[in-house]
C-alpha cells in the first residue's frame, strides 16, 4: 500500500529543498524524521510536516491496518514553481530584478516487504 502528499507552492528555494529531501529518501519513516529532526537547515521543517501528513494518510486510508513501523520513504521529488518577479530600484533610475522562487515537493510512503 502507498501513501502520498503534496506540497505546492512552498516559498523556498528548490535547490535549498532538494538537499534535504536528499537525505530522506529511501529511509524508514522513523529514522527519517530523526535526521529531518536534527538537521539546521530550514527546508527540514516543511519536509518533516509533509512525511508526518503522508504517515496521517496512510492511516486514515487504510483505516488504521497499516503499521507505521514498516513504512519507508520510497520518493521524495522536488520541482520548481512558479517564480514571482520583483524589482528593487537602483542607483541612476535603473531597476534590477528579484526572483523570488517557489517550489513543489511531493512524497510517496510504501509498506517495507516483510
Amino acid at each position: 500500500m502507498e501513501s502520498t502528499a503534496h506540497l505546492r507552492f512552498l516559498r523556498m528555494s528548490p535547490r535549498k529543498l532538494s538537499t534535504v529531501a536528499a537525505l530522506v529518501r529511501g529511509k524508514p519513516v522513523e529514522a527519517a524524521l530523526n535526521i529531518l529532526k536534527f538537521t539546521p537547515r530550514a527546508a527540514a521543517l516543511p519536509v518533516e510536516k509533509l512525511i508526518k501528513s503522508a504517515v496521517a494518510n496512510a492511516t486514515d486510508k487504510s483505516k488504521g491496518q497499516v503499521d507505521v513501523d514498516t513504512l519507508y520513504v520510497k520518493t521524495i521529488s522536488v520541482d520548481q514553481g512558479p517564480t514571482q518577479r520583483r524589482f528593487m530600484p537602483r542607483a541612476m533610475g535603473r531597476a534590477t530584478p528579484i526572483k523570488k522562487k517557489t517550489a513543489h515537493v511531493h512524497v510517496v510512503l510504501a509498506e517495507a516487504k516483510k
